[in-house]
């Protein structure tokens, strides 16, 4: 089979391994690059078409799929485009800012829509719940997402305004913390939140504890101010047994362990085109646990009272 063509629609901090993995892999190929920026498109300009429209990538490209990766106040209206064009769609968490606008698109029906959460790819996460078998097994799990965020974010500094971010911890890291809950336990559900804010009222740290559909009792730890950086996961079985995967375990170099997570990505998404209507997409469910933990303080939410 021929290489599906892709579009990269937003060439911030992240599209960098999206490029990575698309020339690693055998079943995709970079067909379009889009960005607001001349200077983002310039290392493109000779390779492929460059557009500053994502309009016109629509229209232009001849693409098989397309994905997003523009700040996250971007991501509904992007991802409405491409799928009434009839494109799949990958697009970077958070699926909106809202859990409203993930329900909107996930009502449009029609093409895949997938949201791309890379840390559910990492080698040593999977290793982990191979390890340790079904999740009936579990009695508590814990992740932990701790990070300065000033140094992850190269020149998007759109991710400190919580506007455009969505909020701060709780709206662009917890996504992927809640999807790993979900990854070793099913559906969840928020039964507390602690959240500590700055002087801007942009949410720092939190502490959220689930209920899943395994029974087991979840904690997510985000933090935005911390000195360093921790991912991990910590399962306690019910026998007593504790387990952890460091999910930056032998990747050594700064944020090197997304080289590999993102090539899992794009080989989900392929594989979820294949499925076509079967895909299930876990974004909303995030994007509803995210919604949650702000609910319980709607007078501090970002952006006024959320859906």
């Amino acid at each position: 089979m021929s290489p599906r063509r892709i579009g990269i629609i937003g060439l911030g901090t992240i599209a960098r391994y999206y490029l990575a993995a698309i020339d690693r892999m055998p079943g995709w190929e970079l067909g379009a690059v889009c960005d607001l920026r001349p200077d983002a498109l310039a290392p493109h300009a000779d390779r492929v078409p460059c557009y500053a429209d994502h309009r016109d990538l629509l229209r232009e490209a001849a693409l098989d799929a397309v994905v997003v990766t523009a700040p996250n106040d971007a991501h509904a209206a992007l991802c409405r485009d491409a799928l009434l064009a009839g494109l799949p769609v990958c697009v970077e968490k958070p699926l909106g800012l809202s859990a409203a606008e993930g329900r909107s698109l996930a009502e449009l029906g029609g093409p895949v829509l997938f949201t791309a959460f890379h840390r559910r790819y990492n080698d040593n996460a999977l290793r982990l719940r191979d390890r340790i078998g079904p999740p009936t097994g579990i009695a508590a799990l814990t992740v932990r997402y701790l990070e300065r965020i000033e140094e992850h974010i190269g020149g998007d500094t759109w991710y400190l305004d919580a506007d455009r971010c969505g909020g701060g911890c709780v709206a662009d890291n917890g996504p992927n913390a809640f999807d790993l809950v979900r990854l070793f336990l099913g559906d969840c559900a928020v039964v507390a939140a602690e959240v500590t804010r700055d002087e801007r009222g942009t949410d720092r740290q939190a502490v959220v504890r689930l209920d899943t559909a395994a029974g087991a009792q979840a904690t997510v730890e985000l933090d935005w101010s911390y000195p360093g950086e921790t991912k991990d996961v910590e399962v306690r079985l019910a026998d007593g047994a504790v387990h952890r995967a460091d999910l930056l375990a032998g990747h050594r170099g700064f944020k090197s362990s997304l080289w590999h997570e993102y090539v899992g990505v794009l080989d989900a998404f392929a594989a979820a085109i294949d499925a076509g209507p079967g895909h299930r997409d876990g974004g909303l469910a995030a994007l509803e646990l995210v919604d949650e933990v702000y609910r319980r303080e709607p007078a501090m939410a970002p952006g006024g009272e959320r859906a």
